[in-house]
């Protein structure tokens, strides 16, 4: 029998998400930042470590009044703050800090903020850009249009993506879009870069998210459920080029990053309740699933066209909607935490009866960057 060691104690997004021009990115880091600390009863002077990523953790820390022993500015894309809790677990359990705050803010489509940091890297600047893939949909058509030839997968395959996902999206009244969609709803809409259309395509959004973490055994002094960290989870990279991918097919950071999140965890697919595949366009929850081990190679688009994924099917995936249907502020590793922690605590509006454990993984860059976490609703296995 193994007990967790750390615990998720405050989970919290902006007060608005979708069109919020009234604040600035760092705004944004304090709304969710002090809506997560105010749900489990904290203050700025009680948190000591803090992470964030496409923003100086330095300027959050100063504009929310936090003096920290700890603190982390990686940034890797969107799957950076399934990293930070990989990275803020393993400082709580060396004494290094007792209360990590991780914050995201993201006005990506009111466009208040100076500066991103990551993207382009140099090398995709050098060799990718000048070449005219300016942006991630024309970016991502390499390796999907490579799987379509090499794997099988369909444009309805991928579309059906964006329609499962939809329905799930309905649950939430927090999601930007609610209505149904059908496969030709999908396949009609606005020819973006072949093969994705916009449906297929993720929002643009402003809004963030924050969660608190602090030692399993503090956690039973606070008013929120404790949601637990099950393991390290796992992390690794590729590079950021998606032209020097290994594999167009597969990738080789989700493959490390989630075989080592299972291993630290000890735990097979089957014991899976509830699964969150950052979805920045449709063709990610595909790779994610047959990455992971879920199914094989070249199985994940007919797992989901086939219905295997939706509201009550034997495996819940991007039960909020997704980057497709929930909001996507430009990195959305923060919203598939948010539902991941929902879920284990049994708050979700897309609840899934019985859920116990939730695999939450993410995507950075281009294919560059992977992240996996393991949350667990029980204090110990």
């Amino acid at each position: 029998m193994s007990k967790a060691a750390i615990a998720i104690v405050g989970a919290a997004e902006t007060t608005r998400m979708g069109k919020v021009p009234e604040l600035s990115q760092t705004g944004l880091h304090a709304d969710a930042a002090l809506n997560a600390m105010a749900e489990c009863g904290l203050t700025p002077a009680d948190i000591d470590g803090i992470a964030t990523a496409g923003h100086d953790a330095a300027e959050i820390a100063q504009y929310l009044g936090i003096t920290p022993t700890w603190l982390d500015s990686t940034s890797v894309g969107g799957c950076s703050f399934i990293l930070h809790v990989r990275h803020a677990a393993a400082a709580i359990a060396t004494g290094l800090c007792k209360t990590v705050l991780i914050t995201h803010g993201e006005s990506g489509r009111s466009n208040n903020r100076a500066h991103r940091p990551l993207f382009p890297s140099m090398q995709q600047q050098e060799f990718e850009s000048i070449y005219g893939p300016l942006f991630p949909p024309a970016r991502f058509t390499l390796p999907v249009m490579r799987k379509m030839k090499d794997d099988g997968l369909t444009i309805e395959q991928l579309a059906m993506v964006a329609v499962v996902q939809r329905e799930w999206a309905a649950f939430h009244p927090r999601a930007t879009s609610h209505d149904p969609l059908t496969l030709d709803d999908v396949l009609s809409s606005k020819m973006i870069a072949w093969p994705f259309t916009k449906l297929m395509c993720c929002l643009v959004s402003d809004g963030g998210g924050a969660l608190i973490l602090t030692s399993a055994e503090r956690a039973k002094d606070f008013p929120t459920k404790p949601v637990y960290l099950r393991g390290m989870g796992g992390e690794s990279c590729e590079g950021p080029m998606i032209s020097q991918m290994e594999d167009f097919t597969t990738s080789k950071a989700f493959r490390v990053s989630g075989k080592a999140a299972f291993e630290s965890a000890g735990i097979l697919h089957s014991d899976v309740d509830h699964l969150m595949l950052y979805d920045a366009f449709a063709h990610l929850p595909v790779y994610g699933l047959e990455d992971l081990g879920f199914v094989g190679k070249g199985e994940g688009g007919a797992f989901i066209a086939e219905g295997r994924t939706r509201p009550g099917a034997e495996l819940p995936l991007n039960t909020n909607g997704g980057g497709l249907s929930y909001m996507h502020s430009g990195m959305y590793g923060m919203f598939a935490l948010q539902e991941g922690v929902r879920q284990m605590r049994g708050t979700s509006p897309a609840q899934v009866k019985d859920a116990k454990l939730s695999v939450v993984h993410g995507v950075g860059g281009m294919f560059s960057g992977a992240a996996t976490a393991v949350l667990t609703s029980e204090d110990q296995w």
